[in-house]
């Protein structure tokens, strides 16, 4: 398959955009550069997305750790460490393994439990982080820097958590990014029980009128993936119980997400509290309305809903909205 699917390409059509997504195509490549393997393994926070197996839907989640439970153990492999267990090395690490990678894996494990253990065992992608071949999409995201990197591939199971053999690296613009200079990780956070309905709550409607980032999973016949979308608070409203709307920023002209929903409605939407950690994670499907001068509009009805008070151990310092944002 090229760079580029069906739905995709319809899309760059549409808005007049191929030549430039051609040029800017360039940049999808399979290979992990050193760059950014140096990136990924600062990170303490990785989201991903995929399709559940068993009920077909489509979540994102995110998933914490000390810096370095995510990194590059391959060439085109991506090592995460979900749970804890004897060997805490990744798989790629073991055996004849540098020493400094070897230090680095072991400083992102402790004696006590992973910030993903339990966590997972609820969460809506738990079957699909352990499946086998599971088309996955990731991000990492940093508001310190507003950097961004995707990695989208196919999921194998290791003895910590599991691999994604990558279909697609490359990073974004800083773009709608919010920077946020620091972060801690709060020590005795307990994720809460997680609330599951089919609909919004008012205190989750507020989360979403609040919010000045979240992340959109979508899925086509090849693969998965997970992008940002960030503005100032009020970019995106819950317009109803059963329905989220926000306005399409002009991006890099690939229109792989919006090329997603074309070809298949299904998507995860999530979102973070940075302070206290709560998320609202929210699955359904989505559709895109073009309007004149190329403006676009999604709208997303509401399958399901997952609130979790305090489920991330992180807190982000206040935000400085990004000088991109309308």
């Amino acid at each position: 398959m090229g760079i580029y699917h069906a739905g995709s390409l319809a899309v760059q059509e549409e808005m007049g955009v191929r030549d430039r997504a051609d040029h800017v195509g360039r940049s999808l490549g399979q290979g992990i550069k050193p760059v950014a393997a140096a990136f990924l393994e600062m990170q303490p926070l990785l989201v991903v997305g995929a399709a559940d197996p068993e009920s077909g839907r489509v979540w994102a989640s995110a998933l914490t750790g000390a810096p370095g439970f995510v990194r590059a153990t391959g060439p085109r492999q991506m090592s995460v460490m979900t749970n804890t267990g004897h060997d805490s090395r990744p798989e790629g690490a073991r055996g004849g393994v540098r020493h400094a990678a070897a230090a680095a894996w072991a400083r992102a494990t402790t004696d006590h439990p992973h910030p993903n253990d339990g966590l997972l065992l609820t969460d809506p992608l738990a079957a699909a982080l352990k499946t086998p071949g599971t088309h996955l999409g990731t991000i990492a995201l940093d508001p310190r820097t507003r950097r961004r990197m995707r990695l989208n591939g196919r999921l194998r199971p290791t003895a910590r958590g599991f691999a994604v053999v990558a279909d697609q690296v490359f990073s974004n613009c800083p773009k709608y990014i919010q920077r946020r200079e620091a972060y801690e990780t709060v020590g005795g956070r307990t994720p809460g029980t997680a609330r599951r309905t089919n609909r919004l709550s008012s205190t989750a409607a507020e989360l979403v009128q609040a919010a000045d980032t979240f992340f959109l999973a979508t899925v086509h016949s090849g693969g998965a993936d997970v992008s940002h979308r960030g503005g100032n608070p009020g970019f995106v409203r819950a317009t109803s119980p059963h329905e989220l709307t926000w306005v399409d920023y002009p991006g890099n002209a690939m229109f792989l997400t919006l090329g997603n929903l074309r070809t298949d409605p299904r998507a995860g939407v999530l979102f973070l509290d940075w302070e206290s950690g709560t998320t609202l994670q929210l699955t359904g499907e989505a559709h895109t309305e073009f309007g004149p001068g190329g403006e676009r509009t999604v709208r997303f009805a509401v399958t399901e809903v997952l609130e979790r008070a305090e489920a991330l151990p992180l807190r982000w310092s206040a935000p400085q909205y990004s000088p991109a944002n309308p």
